[in-house]
């Protein structure tokens, strides 16, 4: 699979192969929604708690004797039928969002993903990239010149650590 390369200027600067491993896959729409599911889910925090009659304060004496008051039997002031008590059902922090995807799955999904690309050409591929100064505005000319104001938004992959 031929892919154009192009300069920081946005000319064409030349052709190159892509791995037909990567590239050339068919996208399973399914297999891609799990992994991006599965990712979501990883990333969510646990927010809401309420606590429960065993975390509320206070409450460890029983109001009153258990016979003879002619006032319904109870065990503590922090009952959630009681005011200030702990909340029944409600949502607690040991809640466990995590889904497990196999390596071999998301590395399947990103292949299919890339693949996508190419075959929409969204993907662009420059030879080199060299910043005289480390400055946005420098960096923004030039993903101007290569993308020609297809897009607005721009995935910005390097072959190597800096």
């Amino acid at each position: 699979m031929k892919v154009s390369v192009y300069d920081q200027q946005g000319k064409e600067a030349g052709t190159t192969l892509l791995p037909k491993e990567i590239f050339g896959l068919s996208v399973k729409p399914d297999l891609v929604h799990q992994v991006i599911i599965s990712q979501m889910a990883n990333r969510r925090r646990v927010i809401a708690h309420a606590k429960d009659r065993s975390e509320v304060r206070g409450g460890g004496k029983k109001p009153w004797r258990q016979k003879g008051t002619g006032r319904a039997r109870h065990g503590s002031i922090r009952s959630p039928l009681w005011k200030g008590g702990g909340v029944t059902f409600g949502p607690t922090k040991e809640r466990n969002f995590k889904k497990i995807i196999p390596k071999k799955m998301k590395r399947k999904a990103l292949f299919m993903a890339l693949s996508s690309k190419v075959k929409d050409g969204e993907l662009v591929v420059v030879d080199e990239l060299k910043l005289e100064n480390h400055k946005t505005k420098d960096f923004v000319k030039i993903l101007k010149a290569i993308l020609k104001g297809k897009t607005e938004s721009a995935l910005v992959a390097l072959a190597q650590k800096r």
